[in-house]
């Protein structure tokens, strides 16, 4: 899907994660911001996640199909505003799936994704280490970035400390994690502000993160 002319190859970072460089072509990364922009806006909007110590999060997220709360899910936004969650859209798995065949060869299992996760970092922006945990389903994660760069960095499944590697994702990448890698710590250290594409529009990091509930 990439348009770049020497697009860089797919990288395994670990075993099972791979990173797909450029997978967004540059029409679908504007198709892709112009859908988390409408999914941004009220009811069961962007918001700004209170984890249960009581800090804030500094990313705002929005939630698609189920909706994310520290550590659960559930059909309406229960720490928000407590409107029903909006629906996960069927091509948003389809590329999902085209990503997971991309990164190993082919589709490890017929993979229903129904959960989206859109994180909108600003210039102050980080993650912190954690696992994505709270999924009953071991299909692969998949996530999109649009605009500036960041240093993602994904660990080990043991702990949050070392060892880990640090991977540049930029506007258009796609990263997939499944296998014995589903449940590693990664998280965002830094972005760059201002690398983002001029011609996107967008100030600041989108990642859109697609996983599969399950039963």
């Amino acid at each position: 899907m990439s348009d770049e002319l020497f697009p860089l190859p797919a990288a395994e970072v670990a075993p099972g994660a791979v990173h797909l460089p450029g997978w967004l072509d540059a029409e679908a990364q504007r198709e892709l911001l112009a859908a988390c922009r409408e999914w941004a806006m009220p009811p069961a909007g962007l918001r700004t996640v209170r984890m249960p110590s009581g800090a804030l999060m500094s990313v705002r997220q929005v939630s698609l199909g189920w909706h994310w709360y520290p550590y659960g899910y559930a059909r309406t936004v229960t720490d928000g505003d407590g409107s029903p969650v909006k629906p996960f859209p069927g091509w948003l798995g389809e590329w999902a799936r085209q990503a997971v065949r991309r990164a190993y060869g082919e589709e490890p299992h017929a993979v229903a994704y129904d959960i989206a996760l859109i994180n909108f970092y600003d210039d102050e922006a980080r993650m912190g280490m954690h696992r994505d945990s709270d999924e009953h389903c071991a299909a692969p994660v998949v996530s999109f970035s649009l605009g500036d760069a960041c240093v993602f960095r994904f660990g080990n499944a043991e702990s949050r400390g070392r060892p880990w590697a640090d991977v540049r994702l930029r506007s258009g990448d796609a990263f997939v994690f499944g296998g014995p890698s589903r449940l590693a710590y990664h998280g965002v250290p830094r972005t760059e502000p201002g690398s983002g594409p001029p011609g996107l529009g967008l100030r600041g990091r989108v990642n859109v993160t697609v996983r599969a509930l399950g039963e």
